[in-house]
């Protein structure tokens, strides 16, 4: 890299550092705006960990930026039931680490509290409003992902092949040869030898009328050594070339644009008919609902990786052993989105493919967000709507039997499950992190 792409990658990351930021800030939004609406008193909002870089008291709330902006939370007064008073079953928490551990979690919740008949306290309020509360989040994190799809698609536009020809080949270069430099050796490119020349609009191919440019490679792709009638506007004017597509060895690709490989993990090659014209693009804007659409199937893609985070984990912590490259569609740290964004922002490409590039990786990166958080696990925000879930089904089915309401579910007793999961999401969050560092995906191979 030289330096004005090295000023550019850094630039990208930073850039990435801050729509990270405001991807938590959102998402804590999402917590904090239903909880002051239904009356919980909120002591702090912040976005990051660590010290404390700046903050304001508004209210009874204190609002801040800490130093390191990879989470962000908000403190709820009675996220927990107060600590069963000395005598009473579950009172105390016994002896060993994670008997310790139950006990701070309580005493922290109840410095939260003003005392026992405080009502502005989160584990008072009605199953469904604690719902609302712990989804807020992660939808807020939705929206602003079909917020940037639609800028994306409905704004930018999908980038579309012409059928308007951009560059032409000069020969014919074997796929199974890695270099772009011809030889005295090579056949000369079909499109060349029949006249080919950049800014020609291919209009038919055979008396076949062509509307994309997909419509024309396939029509070369299929017919090797026979002769194509191909009629191109030039300058205003219609013009009939002679085309004869040689034969050529090309990489088979699967309907995801990744390269097939045999079971020794060679590539795929198949004998198709190759002219050696690259078409021109173009920004066609999408229909204002494709961003929300786009959306959706993400996270069905991201549900797929996080269904198996673990093997995809142990399969990426593998390549740092044997050196393997990484699957291009597997789990990323954000170290790793922070190098695909400066890479979008260094990339030789006009200033708006790299804006598409980076709102393209940012939405991606909220609906992870989105779709994580709804694990049911705690300390994420599903394990606490699976809390507020049973707690509900507790109080239906006493009301059902016309039993004495039960308390509300002590959720602090969990707190060594919390524990082992978080141990859990730190060890494979370095794993992704070490593997961006030492074998990082690469946007440019």
């Amino acid at each position: 890299m030289n330096a004005v792409e090295v000023l550019a990658f850094v630039i990208g990351i930073a850039l990435m550092v801050v729509g990270l930021a405001v991807s938590i800030a959102l998402h804590e939004l999402g917590h904090l705006w239903p909880a002051k609406r239904f009356g919980v008193r909120v002591g702090q909002y912040m976005i990051g960990f660590g010290p404390t870089l700046w903050s304001r008291r508004i209210g009874e709330t204190e609002y801040g930026v800490k130093a390191i902006p990879l989470g962000g939370y908000i403190s709820m007064a009675g996220m927990y039931p107060p600590s069963p008073k000395s005598g009473e079953r579950g009172g105390r928490a016994g002896g060993g680490f994670f008997a310790t551990m139950v006990q701070d979690a309580r005493a922290a919740n109840d410095e939260t509290l003003d005392g026992d008949d405080d009502r502005r306290v989160f584990y008072k309020l009605p199953v469904w409003k604690r719902i609302v509360v712990m989804l807020g989040g992660p939808i807020m994190n939705f929206l602003f992902a079909i917020v940037l799809f639609a800028i994306l698609l409905s704004g930018i536009g999908v980038q579309t092949s012409t059928t308007t020809v951009q560059t032409i080949s000069e020969c014919v270069i074997p796929a199974s040869e890695e270099r772009t430099v011809c030889e005295p050796s090579d056949p000369a490119a079909p499109a060349a030898a029949a006249g080919f020349q950049p800014g020609d609009e291919i209009v038919s191919i055979d008396g076949t009328p062509i509307a994309t440019f997909a419509e024309a490679s396939e029509i070369i792709r299929s017919s090797p050594g026979d002769t194509l009638s191909v009629v191109v506007q030039r300058d205003g004017e219609e013009r009939t070339l002679q085309l004869v597509p040689t034969t050529a060895e090309r990489d088979v690709y699967d309907d995801a644009g990744r390269p097939v490989t045999d079971a020794a993990g060679d590539p795929v090659t198949e004998e198709v008919g190759f002219a050696g014209i690259a078409p021109s693009s173009t920004y066609v804007q999408q229909p204002i609902w494709a961003g929300p659409q786009f959306a959706f199937e993400n996270v069905g893609a991201v549900a797929g990786v996080i269904w198996q985070l673990p093997v995809r984990i142990f399969d990426t912590a593998t390549t740092l052993f044997t050196g393997e490259e990484r699957d291009p569609n597997g789990p990323l740290s954000v170290v790793g989105v922070g190098v695909l964004a400066g890479e979008v922002a260094a990339a030789e490409a006009p200033i708006l493919n790299r804006v598409a590039g980076f709102l393209s990786l940012l939405a991606s990166l909220n609906v992870a967000l989105f779709a994580f958080n709804l694990l049911p696990l705690l300390p994420l925000d599903g394990g606490h709507v699976v809390v507020a879930l049973w707690d509900g089904i507790k109080r239906a089915w006493a009301k059902l039997f016309r039993r004495p309401p039960p308390k509300p579910v002590d959720a602090t007793k969990l707190v060594p499950v919390t524990f082992v999961v978080f141990i859990a999401l730190l060890v494979m969050g370095g794993t992704l992190i070490l593997a961006d560092i030492l074998n990082p995906i690469s946007l440019l191979g």
